[in-house]
């Protein structure tokens, strides 16, 4: 078992620990073209993307559950139709988003107003920029979720490698050679993602064509499936919609305090990241063995499976926590060498190191409720953490400043914590098995 996890889980730590060192070589660039307000610019433009990507990666999380559950009742005809719905509703959601692109953009950059108005003009640039490849990674999210329920995570893990090297290459070519600014940064995500999305079909036709030539649209939109399909993913959706308000809200209440508290706290995010994109290569192996184990009804091996990815799960935290505490200045110092910004993150470092050991269970939990496609306790039990979150940062705000966006950010995370545990009842293996009730 122990080969089957780390088989799936070591291509999406590998894949997703690309992800914080880009957003980390995109401060860096960003940190040597400007001063604070330009790292700020880049923080806003980058939290909104979250806000409105990470929303939509729904589409990973509920396509990778069901195309997992297919692949372990072994029913092909249903895996062709979920990649066919899962595109289907990523076009959709793409042509949106660009239609409106201006709207949108207005509607975000007045959320986040609070920093100087050269930052909000540098964040605006970054954001009218990078919308255009909405399309190519909204359908990412799709494919991505697809091939892990299919248990394949190396075919992401390679593209991801790809497109981080041709974002970096076009970002460092659009940014110094070109000289177009913080908007470089951007249209260098967007060639990038365009390509990354170009390989992905690629290989999807060449591995898996059979499942490709037994897409049929009529049973793309059968109406029991789409429905189930639309359910799942607007649990998730919603779930997601509470996770990003409070990553998108910790950047906009940074601003309240300053550009350089903002900086400060966007490169501590980073850490953050950096921590959950490593577990989330063990949380994709517990979304796609899970699923896999309920379409085969083998409880025995599900239940193996949970307790093993624990373990993992545990160790990757307590290595992190060791990591910040030791080596936290020279991680902060590839970003920045602004003496300010490394004087206050040595204020609030500690709540970083609080991430790890009380975030690892829920991040777990996460990943197997979805290879049950049981999002609607994800949506739940995060709608009260967020609750949470705003209580205790208006409550304490008055008081210790910036010190209590950290209480709420931690206090979201330990809440969330304790009510899954609640709801899953310890990760009961017969709860995971009702796939009936969603």
């Amino acid at each position: 078992m122990n080969k089957a996890i780390l088989r799936l889980a070591l291509p999406s730590i590998v894949s997703n620990i690309t992800i914080p060192l880009l957003g980390m070589i995109d401060i860096a660039i960003a940190g040597r073209i400007g001063d604070d307000s330009t790292i700020g610019a880049l923080a806003i433009g980058t939290a909104i993307f979250n806000f409105i990507y990470w929303n939509f990666a729904f589409l990973r999380m509920g396509t990778s559950g069901l195309a997992a559950q297919a692949y372990g009742a072994d029913n092909k005809r249903e895996s062709a139709a979920i990649l066919g719905r899962s595109l289907f509703v990523a076009l959709a959601i793409a042509l949106v988003l660009l239609v409106f692109n201006r709207p949108i953009g207005r509607l975000a950059m007045k959320i986040m107003e609070g920093g100087s108005a050269d930052m909000m003009a540098l964040a605006a640039e970054y954001f009218y920029a990078r919308i255009w490849a909405a399309p190519a990674a909204i359908g990412i999210f799709s494919l991505h979720g697809w091939l892990t329920g299919m248990q394949d995570t190396t075919t992401p893990m390679v593209v991801s490698i790809v497109n981080n090297i041709i974002n970096i290459a076009a970002s460092l070519w659009f940014v110094f050679g070109l000289e177009m600014g913080v908007a470089g940064i951007a249209w260098g995500t967007v060639v990038a993602q365009y390509v990354a999305l170009a390989i992905t079909l690629l290989i999807i036709a060449l591995r898996y064509g059979d499942y490709v030539r037994a897409i049929n649209l009529g049973e793309i939109f059968h109406l029991e499936p789409l429905v189930r399909f639309f359910r799942i993913n607007s649990d998730a959706f919603l779930r997601t919609l509470c996770v990003c308000t409070v990553y998108t809200c910790f950047t906009a209440f940074s601003a309240r305090f300053g550009d350089t508290i903002l900086a400060t706290n966007e490169l501590l995010m980073q850490l953050f990241m950096l921590f959950s994109y490593m577990l989330d290569g063990f949380c994709y192996a517990a979304e796609s063995l899970t699923g896999r184990f309920i379409g085969e009804r083998n409880r025995a091996s599900l239940r193996h499976c949970n307790r093993l990815l624990l373990v993992w799960c545990a160790g990757v935290a307590l290595l992190y926590i060791v990591a910040y505490i030791f080596w936290w200045q020279p991680i902060l110092g590839i970003f920045t060498s602004s003496p300010t910004i490394m004087a206050c993150a040595e204020e609030y470092i500690w709540w970083i190191v609080m991430v790890p050991l009380v975030g690892f269970i829920p991040f777990l939990i996460d990943g197997i409720l979805i290879g049950a496609t049981k999002t609607r306790i994800m949506r739940n039990t995060t709608f009260f953490s967020l609750v949470a979150f705003f209580v205790l940062f208006f409550a304490l705000e008055g008081v210790l400043g910036n010190r209590a966006l950290w209480i709420a950010f931690i206090g979201f995370i330990v809440v969330r914590f304790v009510l899954m545990l609640i709801a899953t009842r310890g990760v009961d293996t017969d709860l995971l098995m009702d796939t009936t009730k969603e």
